[in-house]
């Protein structure tokens, strides 16, 4: 799959350990295969975030994990159990990936696939207002 990379991106990526580069290039081409449009940029000085009509998701890799935060105000469904923290969050939830830890590659395209299509309905705050939940 091709797609327009941000060089900004690239950088954050090419200077973390190898085990967390195979992370972050997983969930970079997973998110743009849930849909050609997302674009890449950086926020917050140097956190790469996936982008389309809000924000989709971010990267930021700690000591032993890379967090994957989801912008969905809790409302995507995780039938997969994907979110490993943040379930009563109001606004992200994160799932971490672990060295060696596989990535269910259909589950997240799923998962972001969904969020993208409540950023197209106006995003999370918009379907939980019309829903009387804000």
């Amino acid at each position: 799959m091709t797609y327009a990379k941000d060089p900004r991106v690239d950088a954050y990526i090419d200077a973390l350990p190898d085990w967390q580069q195979e992370i972050c290039h997983r969930v970079r081409d997973l998110v743009h295969e849930a849909d050609p449009d997302v674009e890449e940029t950086i926020k917050r000085t140097v956190q790469p975030y996936f982008v389309l009509q809000g924000n989709v998701c971010a990267l930021l890799a700690a000591k032993d994990h890379v967090n994957v935060f989801v912008y969905d105000g809790g409302i995507v469904p995780d039938p997969d159990g994907l979110i490993t923290a943040g379930h009563d969050n109001q606004t992200a939830r994160t799932i971490a990936f672990g060295k060696d830890e596989e990535i269910d590659g259909p589950a997240l395209v799923a998962f972001f696939r969904r969020l993208i299509a409540d950023n197209r309905a106006g995003g999370w705050r918009k379907i939980k207002k019309d829903r009387g939940e804000l």
